[in-house]
């Protein structure tokens, strides 16, 4: 008799699965079995399966569904399961018990053939068919082929019949014996001589569906017989009345076969143990992709032209890739992408969860000097550096940007995705409207207007009761408290839980913030430059009965919303940091939030989507993370937390995740590690500080450059006195990356008109001053390849023991903070605060803000509070004018002077070069 192996073959599985567990402790296989309707034959074989399963360490969960489930919801089911990360392995128990017709055939085809273990998918059906065993072979016939291997019968050369063409048993019974090299015939109900063809076989695998229909006549001496049957036959000897019996007529075969399985106790088990082995391997084959970082990147290919052609030809002569297909090469799932058209994706905050226990990649940021008007080239940079790293030295690379605002776009700048050979692309969605972030932010922020003034309005035109009334109304007779109604009446010391139970007193205070006009700080947004509403009345219209305010517009991106979906780090910390907004004080001094205003839960629904990032990819085909876009100077002027975690997770270990910090590392690099990395936890290996002959040039005291305008000869002819003067603004940014600890790579964006002296001097000034590397780089000419020098250079100092730290402790009072900036970053003597910033920085230390991050809003001309002032003075006083708490973002504001939130357009916008070709239905102008 044959050597039944199936108990053998569990224990090696659960050796396995034990391994898995060891090599990723939240990591089990997962098997779904899905169930229509309750057929009691088919629950014994589900919990027979479940039994092995669960024995074996695998995580199988049965999926019962109701008879009455229609063929659409059952393939929803099955996309469910299919993208599901933590199932491997999905079963559709047939028959379907169902009242509905369903297409069974097209149920088994709709599971993964991923996910496939019962090997029945016509892709898996396929692969078996020409002879690729590297899918999941169906579960009885491999389990009668490992019978059959076992019994020692030799397969090659032996001449072996299967009596049976079904989908599940014959057919592939029959593949699996032709790919291991026996002769085989397949007999089926229109054969004739069946009899005589049987009896010439040396292997006989039945599968027929007929009742001890096989007689031992049927079968050559010696022959290995495995009887796939299972059927019902009258037996008044058993207390059920009846009895299980195979295709072969047990009792007459075993005195002829040389090898025979019974039935029960013979394919059945070995069919439940390779279902287990299919789960497993699907399993092996999933963890090995989770533990595998490299990634199965293409790169797109560039192909320079000389003159180099304007930013949107380069761009459009580029066909990027479907985004599908990247974020498949980067890892991603399907599940965990949102595809908006074929260039650009969402990508789901599950990811994190999913990559939770992988070690994350190296942190670049890349920040400048103090620019000049024209700024120089942070983003091209930072584009050329992962166009380096990902496409020449086959690293891991993820670039991590803000999204630029229309305003700028439409007015001076004209886009904000790199140039020359080193762009995102498609640059007209990346500088348009996106994925509609921006546009999320705006109406979050100007909902939170809309029912601040309206709140304003209604306590002026209601006495308390009516007041508390229509905020708490009667539904059906009943009043009862919301949520976010509960916590207010909580931080209000209120514990009542029953409206009809407040006192007179409660409902006064409940209903009542008593906010005062003059300390209102919320702003309406728009996303576009208009100068015109920097200063306006709200409430002139007769219905507003005369309670109007006058008021500013800013722009979209300079919402503390924008700020605060950059440092939200999950859902939850997003609705923390937005209930946390102080919008206002009341006439008492108490600050009022948006969780007094009753608007947590709405503006999380309208930034929901918006929290996840966006991918969108280079010119030469690496992965781009675009998301969110707060101001550098109010705000903290970086990218968001969740789309670099995203990033550092999906790279791995030595992977790498370039930002950028807006402006000068005086500004945009001092907040990316006082703010941001203090709120993420994260700590940056290395900082690229962009620098250009030009900018040092005009520190050294070159002429104005002006946008628009002929750059002086200065800046077009070799100058070395020049650069020489304007050095010390280079070297005091040097100084700012060593103060946090990071190795500091200087980057030379070469201009055309740049010569080797200059930069020979840049470079020697920047490594005595402590610099890890300077090096010149030509990456808007040349793309990646033009960036190799910097990427190497990268890589070498993030191979570097690391000190980062922060520069200053929390608890520091909020001026001593501010000292410690400005004496640091920017080379002051000392802080000035004028009498209306002392008053407030009082205001908010007693409000209990004193431990908040500075965020300092300065120019970002000059390290001074003057755009005038160049190079790098030592010793100068800060003025402080004012200083307002963004409590959802997490810091401390403190205005070094003007600083406009709304910028106007100039006399000639980039408006008049944008345009849309009807004919071809391109954007131009966006250069």
């Amino acid at each position: 008799m044959l050597e039944f192996p199936a108990r053998s073959i569990r224990e090696e599985l659960r050796n396995e699965v034990s391994a898995m567990a060891k090599q990723s402790k939240n990591f089990a296989p997962g098997l779904r079995i899905v169930q229509v309707g309750g057929r009691e034959d088919s629950n014994v074989y589900i919990r027979m399966k479940i039994k092995a399963a669960t024995e074996i360490g695998i995580d199988a969960v049965h999926v019962q569904l109701p008879r009455s489930i229609t063929e659409l919801e059952l393939l929803n089911k099955i996309n469910d399961l299919n993208d599901d990360p933590r199932v491997h392995g999905i079963i559709v128990q047939m028959p379907l018990d169902c009242d509905t017709s369903i297409d069974s055939h097209r149920i088994t085809d709709a599971v993964s053939p991923e996910k496939d273990v019962d090997g029945l998918h016509t892709v898996n059906e396929g692969r078996l068919a020409i002879g690729d065993l590297g899918g999941f072979l169906p579960c009885t016939p491999w389990g009668c082929l490992e019978l059959i291997r076992r019994s020692g019968v030799e397969i090659t050369g032996a001449r072996a019949v299967v009596l049976g063409r079904s989908k599940i048993v014959g057919t592939p019974a029959a593949e699996l014996l032709k790919w291991a090299n026996a002769t085989v015939t397949v007999c089926h109900s229109k054969t004739r001589n069946l009899e005589e063809i049987t009896r010439s076989a040396d292997i006989l695998v039945v599968g027929i569906g007929v009742a001890e229909m096989v007689k031992g006549s049927w079968i050559k001496p010696g022959a290995v017989v495995i009887d796939c049957g299972i059927n019902v036959k009258p037996d008044p000897s058993k207390a059920s009345g009846t009895r299980l019996v195979g295709d072969v007529d047990y009792e007459e075969a075993r005195l002829v076969a040389g090898h025979l399985t019974p039935v029960p106790g013979g394919v059945g088990p070995m069919t439940v143990a390779m279902l287990m082995k299919n789960t497993v391997r699907s399993a092996t084959r999933a963890l090995k992709r989770l533990s595998q970082t490299q990634w199965s990147l293409q790169p797109l290919p560039l192909k320079p032209l000389r003159p180099v052609p304007s930013d949107i030809v380069i761009a459009r002569a580029q066909n990027p890739k479907d985004i599908a297909v990247l974020s498949k090469e980067i890892g991603l799932q399907a599940r965990e992408v949102s595809l908006y058209g074929n260039k650009k994706a969402k990508i789901s905050l599950s990811v994190l969860q999913r990559l939770a226990d992988r070690e994350v990649g190296n942190y670049v940021v890349v920040a400048g000097m103090t620019p000049t008007p024209l700024g120089e080239g942070k983003t091209t940079t930072l584009m050329g550096l992962v166009q380096a790293l990902g496409a020449h030295k086959s690293r891991n690379t993820m670039a991590a940007l803000r999204q630029p605002s229309q305003g700028p776009t439409f007015g001076i700048k004209g886009g904000a995705a790199g140039g020359g050979y080193s762009q995102v692309i498609p640059m007209e969605e990346f500088n348009l409207h996106l994925t509609g972030d921006i546009h999320a932010v705006s109406a979050a922020n100007n909902l939170l207007a809309a029912q601040l003034d309206t709140r304003i309005f209604h306590e002026n035109t209601q006495k308390d009761k009516a007041l508390y009334e229509r905020l708490v109304p009667k539904i059906k007779g009943q009043r009862v408290f919301s949520a976010i109604q509960l916590r207010r009446l909580k931080r209000l010391g209120i514990t009542k839980t029953d409206p009809d139970s407040l006192s007179e007193e409660e409902y006064g205070a409940f209903a009542r913030l008593d906010i005062d006009p003059e300390t209102i700080m919320w702003e309406r947004v728009v996303d576009i430059n208009d100068r015109y509403l920097r200063n306006v009345n709200v409430g002139l219209s007769p219905t507003e009965k005369g309670i109007s305010r006058n008021t500013s517009f800013s722009i979209s991106v300079a919402s503390e919303i924008m700020a605060v979906l950059a440092l939200s780090r999950c859902l939850e910390d997003m609705k923390r940091r937005l209930a946390d907004m102080v919008v206002a004080f009341d006439r008492s001094g108490k600050p009022v939030t948006a969780d007094d205003l009753g608007m947590t839960g709405a503006l999380a629904v309208l930034l929901k989507d918006a929290l996840e990032p966006n991918l969108m990819q280079s010119l030469e085909g690496t992965p781009v993370l675009v998301h969110a876009g707060p101001f550098a100077n109010i705000a903290h002027g970086c990218n968001s937390i969740i789309a670099d975690e995203i990033g550092l997770k999906l790279v791995g270990k030595d992977g790498f995740v370039c930002t950028e910090a807006g402006f000068g590392s005086d500004i945009g690099m001092e907040k990316f590690c006082n703010i941001k990395c203090r709120t993420s936890g994260r700590t940056p290996n290395a900082m690229v500080l962009v620098a250009t002959v030009r900018a040092i040039k005009m520190h050294g005291g070159g002429a104005p450059v002006t946008p628009g305008a002929p750059l002086n000869k200065q800046y077009t002819e070799e100058n070395l006195q020049l650069v020489q003067k304007g050095l010390p603004n280079l070297l005091q940014h040097i100084s700012n990356g060593k103060a946090f600890g990071m190795p500091v790579v200087v980057c030379l964006n070469q201009h055309a008109a740049d010569t080797p002296a200059e930069h020979e001097l840049v470079k020697k000034a920047a490594l005595e001053a402590g610099a890890f590397a300077a090096v010149v780089s030509t990456h808007w000419a040349d793309g990646g390849a033009g960036a190799v020098p910097l990427a190497e250079a990268v890589i070498k100092a993030c191979s570097l023991d690391n000190p980062f730290r922060l520069l200053y402790d929390v608890e520091l009072p909020l001026v001593d903070k501010m000292n410690k900036i400005a004496t640091t970053m920017y080379g002051a003597g000392q802080v000035k605060l004028s009498s209306v910033a002392e008053e407030k920085v009082k205001r908010l230390t007693e409000a209990g803000f004193g431990n908040l991050p500075i965020c300092m809003s300065k120019v970002s001309g000059s390290f001074t509070g003057d755009a005038k002032i160049k190079g790098a003075p030592k010793g100068f006083t800060l003025d402080v004018e004012d200083v307002y708490v963004s409590a959802g973002a997490g810091f401390v504001v403190a205005m070094c002077g003007e600083v406009t939130k709304m910028p106007g357009l100039p006399t000639r916008p980039a408006i008049y070069d944008i345009d849309l070709n009807t004919e071809t239905g391109q954007i131009e102008g966006l250069f």
